[in-house]
């Protein structure tokens, strides 16, 4: 079956309208994250399946490793404005800031597959410190990292005294490399904004939590997983997380999520863990070739964000001990970058 088919299939056994949003999880410049300029996109998705202003029923199909952690607010309170019910489907991944879109669904549909993880994020401006191997890069500093550091001090050790946590604040900002004072302000910033933004999601449910409840899950979502490679699947989001949105998908929905999610694996390349310029050339000595990295896509309309790179293979030389010898290395541009 095509996409629009699996999709019309789904409508079918949900009796909802779906779009499907998904991001490549593959690295280098094939990779794609939740970022902000699919706003415009399913705007346009939106008006395509609500002829009327409303429907009852939207339903989000979603697999993304993360991303841009303001997006999901804006997202979500724009797919809520077209339906009295809003749903997030969940394949496999829903990372980071594809777990905050899902969070702020009224019903998170999951198989044994499906995923979520903690939505602690890693902060980058300019007065982060500078990579010592590379000093044009700056290195993210994670947010639950620091917190996790001063609580080790005060709870760990029992540091209490000021001036004793004073003296473990200098010599954290004075670590090798540097770390700015106002990096540490926008770690707060982000740390307090998370929350907020997650208390949001979870009270604009159709259903109302109980505050107790939410602080529970944003608990439990940003600080005391401990780690953000910490993956969950249904039985613990919903029984020890307290997540009650999380309903397990039947087995027939079940099956055709995992047919369409199967079909955008193939053609985005989901899951795949590395990215080898040499492999995409071949035996060629110069190609071109273009990359779906980001689908949106409802039964009628499909947008698609298209990365396209020229790769050359060349001769350069590199150090070998005394002398400089001619070696063959495999160059790559990317030459465009756009939605479809």
């Amino acid at each position: 079956m095509s996409n629009s088919e699996l999709i019309k299939k789904i409508e079918g056994l949900r009796e909802s309208r779906v779009l499907t949003y998904i991001t490549s999880d593959r690295p280098g410049p094939v990779g794609a994250r939740v970022a902000p300029d699919v706003i415009p996109l399913f705007s346009k998705q939106l008006r395509e399946i609500v002829s009327d202003g409303k429907v009852q029923k939207i339903d989000l199909f979603l697999y993304s490793a993360g991303g841009d952690t303001m997006v999901p607010w804006r997202l979500v309170s724009m797919i809520r404005e077209h339906c009295d019910q809003f749903s997030v489907l969940v394949p496999y991944k829903a990372h980071s800031a594809a777990t905050m879109i899902a969070l702020g669904a009224d019903e998170i549909v999951m198989s044994n597959l499906s995923e979520l993880s903690p939505i602690d994020p890693s902060t980058a401006n300019v007065f982060n410190p500078s990579d010592p191997n590379n000093p044009q890069n700056k290195i993210p500093i994670s947010v639950e990292d620091v917190v996790a550091y001063f609580d080790l001090a005060k709870n760990k050790f029992s540091i209490k005294s000021d001036e004793d946590l004073t003296k473990i604040f200098i010599k954290f900002v004075e670590a090798n490399p540097q770390i700015h004072p106002l990096a540490l302000g926008n770690v707060n910033r982000t740390h307090n904004l998370i929350r907020l933004i997650a208390k949001r999601l979870l009270k604009n449910h159709n259903s109302p939590i109980k505050e107790d409840e939410i602080e529970k899950i944003v608990g439990y979502f940003t600080e005391k997983l401990y780690s953000h490679q910490y993956f969950i699947g249904r039985h613990e989001a919903r029984e020890e997380l307290g997540v009650k949105t999380v309903v397990n998908a039947p087995a027939e929905l079940a099956e055709a999520m995992s047919e369409l999610y199967d079909s955008y694996q193939s053609e985005v390349g989901l899951g795949i863990t590395n990215w080898n310029p040499e492999l995409e050339l071949g035996e060629m000595s110069q190609s071109k070739k273009s990359y779906p990295v980001a689908i949106i896509e409802s039964n009628n309309v499909a947008n698609k964000f298209e990365v396209s790179i020229e790769f050359r293979r060349q001769q350069v030389m590199v150090q070998q001990g005394q002398a400089q010898v001619p070696q063959e290395q495999v160059s790559f541009r990317v030459t465009k970058q756009e939605w479809k």
